[in-house]
This record gives C-alpha cells, structure tokens and sequence, in this order.
C-alpha cells in the first residue's frame, strides 16, 4: 500500500495496525469464549452445549411436594434463597454432516430477561442463525420455543426445517383452547401458536420412534406437556436429550417420587420421570437435561430408593 493508498482510504498504516490488533483480540476472545463452552463427540454427532441462560423458579414450583424443613435444607443447593433458585437453560447444537441441529430455541424475549441468550451465544461460535438447519422442539413451552420469531416477528432461523410431535401441536394449537384448558395455560397456548404457527409451513409432525436423521430418534416423554418428546441419539451406550422429562438434576434424582410445579399431566410427567431414571441407571445411558447444572451432561446412579446425578 502506497502512501495516496492511505489518503485515499482515510487509513494511516498506525490505523490499519490498530484494527488488525483490535480484530486479533476480538478473535482471541471469542475463541476464549469458546473453548469454555462444552462440545463432545457422541458417535456420529459432534454436540456443543450452548446456554441460553437461566430463568428463576419459586419454590412453589420447584418443591411443592416438600416440607418446610426439605426446602430449607434444597434451596440453598441450587444456588436460591428460600424464596426462588436459578435453573439453567442448556440447548444442544449438533453437527452431523451438513445438518446443524437445535434441541428448542430458548426463550428469546418471550419470558425471563435472564435468558434468551442463545443467538448470541451461538455467534460467538461463529454460527450465524441461517446456518442451522433444523430445530426439533421438545415441547412448546415459552423457554422452549420463544425463540422461534425475533421481537419483530421474524423467523429467527429461516433456513430450517422444524419438527414437534404430532400430539404437542395437537394440544397446543387447538382452537377452542379458552374452553378445554385450564386458565392458567392460556398464556402458554398462546405463545406456543404464536411460535408453532410462524413455522407451519415448515413443520413436520412426528411420533415417537421415529428418526429426524439416521441414529436421532424421537421418545416419547409425555408428562410435562401432553406431547413431550426426548431425543435419543446412537452411539456409544445412548445419550437421551430429555428436556423438561427431569427438570431437576437435584431435586427430581434425590425424589424421584416429587412433583413439580409445571408439568401438566402430574402423574404421568413422575411415571415418565421414573422409567427414564430407571432406564438411564441400569442402561447407563448417558443425559443431556435441559435445566440441569451447566452443561448438564451426565449419568443417573442409583442411591438406594433414589439417585444422583454424576457429571461426564
């Protein structure tokens, strides 16, 4: 470069030196970023567990089955006050061939200032939303699936294809929802047509059993919503990507008989909950929990009538 080069772009060489030191720090510190963000290989996937922040839970919803003296003594483990505890918000991306995958969306705006952390997150990865390529919602909850449209209404991740099971749309998107659910889901309703709806024409509907692609195969996990699935991947001895199956690494692994606060169908969201502890141990299966302790990688070991969570 010439020194009319230099009057003619308006950059002195000291300019030009400045912004390749200030792009190499920039580089440097996503790249720190980075390396701190889980990514592991699981058979034919590469996965990297992406935060999408965390929401705070009261203890009504996190303990209603527990006494007094039990959330004293659970509350502070999770990070809480007596009051409320953090829960995190862990979100799948996996590589397999040309295909990038999201488990859900996270909650974008649509929820908790706290979260909706995931878009940015991911492009400190250095992938940009028209980079993914399919998003499989485990169900259609607000921190789930808030994501799907941008503040303004847009296609968050416009090249994808979406997939839920047949029964989660179902539920949700049922016209006369004011008339057969509960008032308290109303708000849920709601949002989940407005996010389900601003993809229908590129929705698939699926079942359990079947493969979004070779070796990822939808389970049912019904319970928390009527139409809850997980997702299994090959490889390895399993890893099972549950969702809101077990919302808990703590508390639902210690009290496997416990409730919580949001599930809709109660008693089949501790049936589900129980077979998938029951499972996970005597397979050991290998987790990946959505509101578990970052990253939420792990396994389920028996502890006498219950369990305990161990990282990987």
């Amino acid at each position: 470069m010439t020194m009319q080069d230099d009057i003619r772009t308006g950059l002195s060489r000291r300019d030009l030196m400045k912004l390749t030191a200030a792009a190499a720090a920039m580089l440097a510190a996503r790249n720190a970023v980075a390396a701190d963000i889980p990514r592991f290989q699981h058979g034919a996937f590469d996965i990297t567990v992406v935060s999408d922040g965390f929401l705070t839970l009261p203890v009504e919803v996190l303990l209603p089955d527990a006494t007094a003296e039990e959330r004293k003594a659970i509350m502070p483990r999770l990070g809480g006050s007596s009051a409320n505890a953090p829960v995190q918000a862990n979100i799948p991306l996996i590589r397999h061939g040309e295909d990038l995958i999201l488990i859900d969306t996270g909650s974008g705006t649509r929820f908790q200032a706290s979260a909706g952390k995931l878009a940015a997150n991911l492009q400190t990865l250095g992938i940009a939303p028209e980079a993914i390529t399919k998003v499989v919602f485990t169900h259609a909850h607000p921190d789930h699936s808030g994501a799907t449209t941008t503040a303004d209404g847009k296609v968050l991740y416009p090249n994808a294809q979406y997939f839920v099971s047949e029964a989660e749309w179902a539920f949700w998107t049922d016209k006369d929802y004011e008339t057969h659910m509960p008032s308290a889901l109303h708000d849920f309703a709601r949002g989940a047509q407005r996010d389900l709806f601003a993809v229908k024409d590129r929705m698939t509907l699926v079942q359990p059993e079947q493969e979004i692609i070779p070796g990822m195969r939808i389970v049912q996990t019904r319970g928390h919503t009527p139409g809850h699935i997980s997702v299994e991947l090959a490889g390895d001895d399993g890893l099972l990507i549950t969702g809101d199956a077990c919302t808990n690494d703590v508390i639902f692994f210690e009290h496997p008989a416990w409730h919580f606060g949001f599930d809709t169908e109660p008693e089949v969201a501790l049936k589900t909950r129980q077979m998938l502890l029951d499972r996970a141990a005597a397979d050991k299966l290998k987790l990946l929990g959505y509101h578990w302790s970052y990253p939420g990688v792990g396994y389920a070991e028996r502890k006498d009538a219950s369990y305990r969570f161990v990282p990987a």
